[in-house]
């Protein structure tokens, strides 16, 4: 296409023809004369370089995706405490379960009237078989000692009692924890339940351990409401010595209370 002796550019030209079809040019050549200012119903569709998408058929416009089908229900948990540390040992349900994972699960008298809690084994505690073991394990066991307890004479559990790949619980793992940890305290009914670390706390109280620490919770579960107490873990004792004084508190206000 040329504009006198310049040639347009492919550009150019369609810019042109887009102003004209603006102005209302409809056709490109025509033979017989018109009136432009009257109206006409159909306009050909000589610029139209396109075909509408064809409509879809009425069946197919109204389909909708098939429901997702609903979750299975969950699994009964045992009801009696030897049948769940029975199931805690042996089923392909838990978090983190897998065929060579080594498992830590409860120990000592649940009888005791004093139910601990610690998060997950760490790894020197799937070594060893034993949860708290190691030089944390050490001051755990004289932290008993000053209140005249030792491990024969709590009753000390786990929210996992396998550890997860980071050592951390994940939003879905921390649910399943928590449910299984609310039916386990509830099988025990201890006087009072010491919960440490934040993934405790946050797990049966809903609160960090900063803002759950030095007050007693009402924890509630199938058997009825647990007395807790939350305090600091051993591990970050060994890192922080100085809150050892807090910690202390937290063991005396624990004691009174199973005595009581």
């Amino acid at each position: 296409m040329e504009r006198g002796n310049d040639p347009l550019s492919p550009a150019d030209a369609a810019s042109v023809l887009q102003w004209w079809s603006d102005a209302g040019v409809d056709v490109l050549i025509d033979e017989q004369p018109r009136d432009w200012l009257r109206p006409e119903p159909v306009r050909p569709a000589v610029f139209e370089t396109t075909a509408p998408a064809p409509e879809a058929p009425a069946s197919r416009a109204r389909a909708t995706p098939p429901a997702a089908p609903a979750d299975a229900p969950p699994e009964a948990l045992p009801d009696q405490l030897d049948l769940f540390q029975a199931w805690l040992r042996t089923s392909d349900r838990l978090s983190f379960a897998a065929p060579a994972a080594p498992r830590v699960c409860p120990a000592g008298d649940p009888a005791s009237g004093l139910m601990i809690m610690t998060d997950m084994p760490s790894a020197e505690d799937c070594t060893t078989g034993t949860l708290l073991s190691g030089e944390s394990g050490r001051l755990f066991d004289r932290m008993l000692a000053a209140i005249g307890r030792d491990r024969d004479s709590i009753y000390l559990a786990a929210l996992s009692c396998l550890r997860s790949p980071d050592g951390r619980l994940a939003s879905d793992a921390a649910r399943n924890c928590t449910t299984l940890a609310l039916h386990h305290a509830g099988l025990v009914q201890p006087k009072a339940l010491l919960l440490l670390g934040d993934a405790c706390s946050k797990a049966l109280t809903g609160l960090a351990m900063a803002q759950a620490r030095g007050r007693w919770h009402e924890v509630r579960t199938q058997s009825g409401p647990i007395k807790a107490l939350v305090s600091l873990p051993p591990s970050f004792l060994l890192t922080h010595p100085a809150h050892k004084a807090l910690a202390w508190a937290d063991l005396q206000m624990l004691i009174e209370e199973v005595k009581g």
